[in-house]
């Protein structure tokens, strides 16, 4: 049975008709003519008739004739319905569960952790705002969930343990650290393990008290030296995965820093050999005795300092010998960077010379356009070059004169585009080249922390809470890893800002009418349905009855 527009003569009749079969063929029969269709449409007497039949049917119609109150809600599924999958999927779900086992709170404390976690994804503000922010969202539990049960939940992930036996010198041991250990035993399994990690740190400053130990004022990389700050310390695996973050006083160096942190993996990851990925700043003469001792005989690839240490300055770089070709030098800017390599046997000790030729012709040329704005200036005035740094290491300052120092310009052109390394590995000059180049995953791993920690001023007083706060933003870290695997398993690559638009464009809108309920989707745009298959998350239906 069905509705039909007839026409006859000049007008055009709204009939109800009926389909039947009659010795094996359909017939139609006209059970009622309703009447002229531009009578009935004058007078709104279509959608009432649609609205009386309505109330007869088992599933919902909604008709909006603008004579009754309709309600339309509007709330985005995309980054729930995504993370949600991830968040199970890494075993971040079941690890905080576990943590809270023997535990009792008069709040949901996983979905407290979940709500903080995508906020910090999807934008960048203080946790107070979070409190508003979700309620544009769809996301499950969180319902009666306010802003100190997300500072309560925040306090549990820094909470100190009791047994503090596999602590490290500059901070307690505490629950995020067995979610993290959680974490990875998920990942891994009997035929996989931890050979090589990269690891490094990065400063946070407060514009408070930067809570009771943590804050403390030292070397900061922020250059904001007049404020109190932290030291935050990532380890990555050779896949890229976060392993763990570490928190410490804002005043603890980054020479004593190496040494701890590879005592702890130990200990806290059951892995007696592998071998450490780190830039120069984590050198000094005793980090590099004990990690030679018999004791400790670890693995390492270092970055080594060139021009603070004499014999690389004078020896390692002066060194005869060929470079070997590693990466030939592209055609285009976004083509890997061409690399060469030698290798250098100096004491007993192996270097690793890396040159960079793009990066050595820029600096040269860089250099060659400082000069020349040098030698303009002198002929206007020594005065006003004393206080330029760039200019002021090309000067040589004599007794009544100042002239170009061409000595330090010829010293300084024996650095463009090289960096050394030293390692104790077996591997290949150009292996160590290329392990070392992935450091800037770690250095992509802190862009992503700074920007997921845009929420000063931090408000919190405790350490505990700060150590939740920043532990947020690294669970936040593990669910982007791992959709780029997703993305990147599918033979995708997006940018980060064009996911989260794309994502928060999917919507679903809630219409109600007398009682009746409708969900409308909205259309997926831009990379928003290749994410979902990438995860192996199906879209809801474009309509469903509530």
């Amino acid at each position: 049975m069905f509705a039909r527009v007839k026409k006859s003569g000049k007008y055009q009749y709204l009939q109800i008709v009926e389909n039947r079969k009659e010795k094996g063929k359909v017939k139609q029969r006209v059970i009622a003519t309703v009447g002229r269709m531009d009578q009935l449409q004058a007078k709104g007497r279509v959608e009432t008739l649609i609205r009386s039949l309505s109330r007869f049917s088992e599933r919902t119609i909604l008709v909006l004739s603008g004579n009754s109150e309709v309600l339309a809600d509007a709330k985005k599924i995309g980054p729930t319905l995504i993370f949600e999958r991830l968040w199970e999927r890494t075993g971040i779900k079941d690890a905080i569960i576990k943590a809270l086992n023997g535990r009792s709170f008069q709040f949901d404390v996983e979905r407290a952790i979940f709500l903080t976690v995508l906020h910090r994804l999807m934008v960048s503000g203080s946790d107070r705002f979070c409190d508003r922010w979700h309620r544009d969202y769809v996301i499950d539990g969180i319902k009666d969930l306010d802003l100190h049960h997300l500072y309560r939940a925040m306090a549990f992930l820094g909470e100190e343990l009791s047994d503090q036996n596999k602590a490290s010198p500059f901070s307690s041991r505490c629950i995020k650290d067995l979610i993290e250990e959680e974490l990875f035993f998920h990942r891994c399994d009997l035929f996989t393990g931890l050979d090589l990690v990269f690891f490094d740190t990065t400063s946070i400053y407060f514009e408070g008290k930067g809570g009771q130990n943590l804050g403390r004022r030292g070397f900061s990389k922020d250059h904001r030296p007049d404020l109190k700050q932290m030291v935050v310390g990532v380890i990555l695996d050779n896949h890229g995965q976060p392993i763990c973050c570490e928190m410490w006083p804002g005043n603890t160096a980054d020479v004593s820093a190496l040494l701890p942190v590879v005592e702890e993996i130990k200990k806290r990851f059951s892995i007696r050999s592998f071998c450490i990925v780190a830039d120069r700043g984590m050198i000094s003469a005793d980090t590099l005795e004990q990690l030679e001792s018999d004791d400790n005989k670890m693995l390492y690839i270092l970055g080594a300092r060139m021009r603070r240490v004499k014999a690389i300055r004078e020896q390692v770089l002066s060194s005869p010998g060929r470079y070997a070709q590693v990466l030939e030098e592209g055609k285009s800017s976004k083509d890997p960077a061409p690399l060469k390599v030698k290798q250098v046997n100096l004491d007993g000790q192996r270097y690793i010379v890396c040159v960079n030729p793009r990066q050595a012709r820029k600096e040269a040329r860089d250099r060659d356009t400082i000069i020349a704005a040098l030698k303009d200036q002198l002929k206007k005035g020594p005065k006003s070059l004393v206080g330029n740094k760039g200019y002021r290491k090309y000067l040589k300052v004599a007794k009544n004169s100042i002239h170009i120092d061409e000595a330090k310009i010829k010293s300084e052109a024996r650095f463009d585009g090289k960096w050394v390394l030293r390692t104790n590995t077996d591997l290949s000059a150009a292996q160590v080249a290329l392990k070392y180049k992935q450091l800037w995953q770690v250095e992509r791993v802190f862009r992503d922390v700074k920007s997921l920690l845009e929420t000063r001023p931090i408000f919190h007083r405790h350490d505990r809470t700060i150590r939740g706060h920043v532990f947020c933003s690294f669970l936040a870290l593990i669910l982007r890893k791992e959709l780029d695997c997703c993305l990147d398993a599918a033979g995708h690559h997006f940018e980060w800002a064009e996911i989260k638009q794309d994502l928060k464009a999917l919507q679903t809108v809630t219409i109600e009418e007398n009682g009746k309920r409708l969900a409308v989707r909205t259309q997926c745009k831009g990379v928003c349905g290749k994410a979902f298959q990438a995860v192996g998350v199906a879209l809801p239906p474009t309509i469903k009855e509530i």
